[in-house]
């Protein structure tokens, strides 16, 4: 059998292209409160590497799990998805 290497995938919205071949994307999920019911939005921060620079603020992307390449980036650009309006 061949153990094939699960990679994590995740869909999420370009905040900040303010760096050189870095972004950050935030990934909004919507959690059940334990006690009122009600739902909450949630939002996860990640870092990711750009190389070409290709994502603007506001673009949608797919980006890939990959081997720590500083203290906060730990995900890399599959492809952009879908471009904001500029």
């Amino acid at each position: 059998m061949s153990k094939e290497k699960v990679v994590r995938t995740i869909r999420c919205t370009v905040t900040s292209d303010k760096m050189e071949k870095s972004r950050v994307a935030v990934v909004e999920r919507l959690v059940k409160h334990p006690t009122a019911g009600k739902y909450i939005r949630r939002r996860t921060k990640l870092m990711f590497h750009d190389a070409q620079n290709l994502s603007r603020t506001g673009d949608e992307v797919l980006v890939r799990q990959t081997r720590p390449m500083s203290a906060r980036k730990k995900f890399e650009l599959v492809k952009v998805v879908r471009e904001a309006r500029r």
